[in-house]
C-alpha cells in the first residue's frame, strides 16, 4: 500500500491489488499515510502462490476491475477526501460495575481477551506516581498509525494490564526501545503474517526492585511483573500504535508469547557479564533490552552436564541463524569453569554450527550468496555456516535447576544489505526522584504459596 500510495502523490494513478483477507489492513494503511480513498481491488488469488496457472486465473478474473479503477474520473470524494470528524474525547468513557466495563472495553475492541482492570481517574493517577515526567510529555509516535504515546496513554494501559506504578520506568524505557530497533524496526514485524512477539529482557537493580522473574518458570504465567509488563506493552501497540489483530497484525498463525514475554537475566548466579553490560552500559544501571522473536523453545537435555556435553547439544540442535539463548545458572558456570566466555561459545557455534546449503533453503537469512566474495557460486552441498554474525546471538543466564536449554527464534534485521536473524536493542531505564519509597510501598506484593 504504501509504494502505491508513493506512485499516486507523485502524479501517477495507481491502483493496489490485495488478497481479499488483507483488504482492511490495506485500507487502514492507506489511511494511515493519509490517502484513505486510494483505490483497492481485492483478489482471491492463494497468498505466496507458486502455482503459475493460478496467478494467471486470478489475475484475469480482476482485470477489467484494475483497468476501471486506473481510467474512471476520480469522483468529488476521492478528489477531496472529507477529514474524518473526531470529537474531543471526555474524560470519562463509561460508567457501570466491574462486568459492563469489561463488555464495553471489549466490545471496542480496546482489550486482548482477557479481563481488563477499569483505568479510572485514581488508578491512572497512582499509576503516574512511578514516574517524573509530567502526563502530556510525548515518549513517541508508535506504528503503524502514528498514535501519540503520552505518559499519561502509557499509565492508562498500564493500570488495564494490572500493572503496578513501579514498572512505569520500564515501559518508558521500552517505548523508546522501539524506536530504537535495528533497520526495519518493530513497525514490519508487529503487523507480519509471521506472528513476531515482543521480547523483553530486563537487567539492573531495577530486577529485584520490581520482582521480574529470574528462575525457575520465568516465561510462565504466575509473576505480576513478568506477566502485566509484556501485556501492558502489548496493549500499548495495540491501542496507541494500532496493530490490532485481523487489521494491522496480520498473524496468520498468531503468537501467544504477545501476551506477555518478558524476562530478567539472573546477574547473581551468572559466572559473565549481563546483557546489558555486554552492550556499553554499567553494571550498577537498569536497563531493557527488545527483539521480535516467532518462535520459543524449551530445549532437550545437554549431552553431559561438562562443556563438551552442553556445546555438542548446542552445535547439533540450535534452530535458525541466530536468536537469544536462554542457560540455567548451572550450565553457564560449568562452560564458564573450562574458560568458556559469552563471546567463545558464539565464536565457537558460528564456526561450527555448519550444514549443506540445501538444509537452509533459498529463502532463509544465513545462506551466503557465494564464496570467496561470491565470485564462486554456491552448491547445494557446500557447507555453510547457520550463524554468519556472532552479534545474531545472544546469551543470557536465566531458568531454574534443571537440564533444559531455552531458545528464542527470530528478530531479523538487515546488515551491510544482507539479511541477519537477530535485531536487538537495549535502552537504559531512568528511574524517579521517589523511586525508594515506590519500591518500600510495593515490595510485598509477591505470591506465597501454601505448604501441603
Amino acid at each position: 500500500m504504501y509504494d502505491t500510495i508513493s506512485i499516486e502523490e507523485r502524479g501517477t494513478p495507481a491502483v493496489a491489488i490485495v488478497n481479499e483477507g488483507f483488504a482492511n489492513d490495506a485500507k487502514s494503511a492507506a489511511s494511515s499515510r493519509g490517502m484513505p480513498v486510494i483505490r483497492v481491488v481485492p483478489e482471491t488469488i492463494p497468498c505466496e502462490s507458486s502455482v503459475i496457472e493460478e496467478i494467471e486465473a486470478g489475475v484475469l478474473v480482476v482485470m477489467d476491475d484494475i483497468i476501471s479503477a486506473l481510467t474512471t474520473s476520480l469522483s468529488e470524494e476521492e478528489k477531496s477526501p472529507k477529514p474524518m470528524e473526531v470529537e474531543k474525547p471526555s474524560r470519562i468513557i463509561f460508567k457501570g460495575n466491574l462486568e459492563e466495563v469489561n463488555q464495553f472495553f471489549y466490545r471496542r475492541g480496546w482489550g486482548d481477551g482477557l479481563p481488563i482492570i477499569p483505568p479510572t481517574e485514581e488508578a491512572v493517577a497512582k499509576m503516574l506516581t512511578g514516574t517524573d515526567l509530567p502526563p502530556h510529555h510525548l515518549v513517541a509516535e508508535l506504528g503503524p498509525r502514528t498514535g501519540k504515546a503520552t505518559v499519561e496513554k502509557i499509565a492508562i494501559n498500564a493500570v488495564m494490564a494490572g500493572a503496578l506504578p513501579t514498572y512505569m520506568p520500564v515501559l518508558i524505557a521500552g517505548i523508546k526501545a522501539l524506536l530504537a530497533y535495528p533497520e526495519y524496526g518493530y513497525l514490519r514485524y508487529g503487523v507480519s503474517t509471521g506472528s513476531w512477539a515482543p521480547f523483553w529482557i530486563i537487567n539492573g537493580p531495577i530486577r529485584n526492585d520490581i520482582h521480574v522473574n529470574s528462575g525457575t518458570g520465568a516465561l510462565s504465567p504466575g509473576d505480576i511483573a513478568n506477566a502485566s509488563i509484556g501485556r501492558a506493552f502489548g496493549l500499548i501497540l495495540k491501542n496507541i500504535g494500532g496493530m490490532r489483530k485481523g487489521v494491522e497484525d496480520m498473524g496468520t498463525i498468531g503468537n501467544p508469547g504477545k501476551y506477555s514475554l518478558v524476562i530478567a537475566e539472573n546477574e547473581e548466579d551468572s559466572p559473565w557479564e549481563p546483557l546489558h553490560v555486554e552492550h556499553g552500559l554499567k553494571r550498577e544501571d537498569s536497563a531493557i533490552s527488545f527483539s521480535l522473536p516467532n518462535i520459543c523453545i524449551s530445549g532437550g537435555w545437554p549431552y553431559g552436564s561438562d562443556d563438551e556435553g552442553i556445546l555438542r547439544y548446542l552445535m547439533y540442535n540450535l534452530k535458525g541463524g541466530g536468536g537469544c539463548l536462554i542457560l540455567n545458572p548451572l550450565h553457564a558456570k560449568a562452560l564458564a569453569s573450562q574458560g568458556w566466555t559469552k563471546k567463545g561459545v558464539k565464536e565457537f557455534l558460528a564456526q561450527y554450527i555448519r550444514v549443506p546449503a540445501y538444509r537452509l533453503g533459498s529463502g532463509m537469512t544465513a545462506l551466503p550468496s557465494g564464496l570467496r566474495g561470491r565470485r564462486i557460486p554456491i552448491r547445494d552441498t557446500d557447507e555453510v555456516p547457520m550463524i554468519r554474525n556472532i552479534e545474531d546471538l545472544a546469551i543470557i543466564v536465566a531458568g531454574g535447576p534443571g537440564a533444559h536449554i531455552g531458545q528464542l527464534m527470530g528478530g531479523v534485521r538487515v546488515v551491510g544489505g544482507e539479511f541477519s536473524c537477530w535485531g536487538r536493542t537495549t535502552i537504559k531505564i531512568d528511574l524517579p526522584k521517589n523511586w525508594d519509597k515506590l519500591v518500600e510501598k510495593y515490595k510485598n506484593i509477591i505470591p506465597t504459596y501454601a505448604r501441603y
